[in-house]
């Protein structure tokens, strides 16, 4: 079976009362990862690529249920999933303080629910919830070049190509794309 063919869960943590809160977004609701939407995470990839292309070279694949939260450095990062207007967990991703600005990890959205518009729906969430915990004036990612869909998505929230930080690793696959922190899109 594969990704494409498992389609997101009601999650019963994606029930919301709506509110006036920052981590919503017409019903599609930012919140605090847990532990069961992790598990759930891990079958959204189902070979190798599916892995590095998300969580890079250094994610193991196969893994187990211990050596992906390791990867995932569970309790070390701010890890949100979205939830759909329905209660569905349909997207997945991590903020965290790099080279002064606050860095969006781990993009992912489920597999049935790409080229949707729910990318951009979680980064714009995100990026509402990056200020709040960090005291910086801008976004950066990276991306393999390769990916064009998501470098695509970037692009049309505003990140633009930026020079690759020195010494780091990748800069022949991937492009590190910066934005500055202002009023949410």
């Amino acid at each position: 079976m594969r990704s494409t063919d498992i389609l997101p869960r009601q999650c019963p943590g994606c029930t919301v009362v709506m509110t006036n809160d920052e981590s919503i977004i017409n019903g599609w609701t930012l919140q605090e990862t847990e532990e069961t939407h992790v598990d759930e995470l891990m079958t959204w990839f189902v070979d190798a690529e599916d892995i590095n292309i998300w969580g890079g070279p250094s994610f193991r694949y196969p893994f187990s249920r211990d050596s992906f939260f390791e990867d995932l450095h569970w309790g070390q990062m701010a890890s949100f999933n979205l939830c759909s207007p329905s209660g569905s967990f349909v997207a997945f991703g991590q903020l965290y303080e790099r080279f002064g600005c606050i860095n969006l990890a781990r993009l992912v959205v489920h597999p049935a629910r790409r080229r949707q518009g729910v990318g951009q729906r979680l980064i714009k969430l995100l990026m509402r919830k990056g200020p709040v915990l960090f005291s910086v004036d801008r976004f950066s990612l990276f991306v393999y070049r390769e990916n064009i869909p998501a470098y695509e998505c970037y692009k049309s929230l505003g990140f633009v190509v930026t020079e690759y930080p020195e010494g780091m690793p990748y800069a022949d696959v991937c492009y590190y794309l910066t934005r500055p922190v202002r009023p949410h899109t």
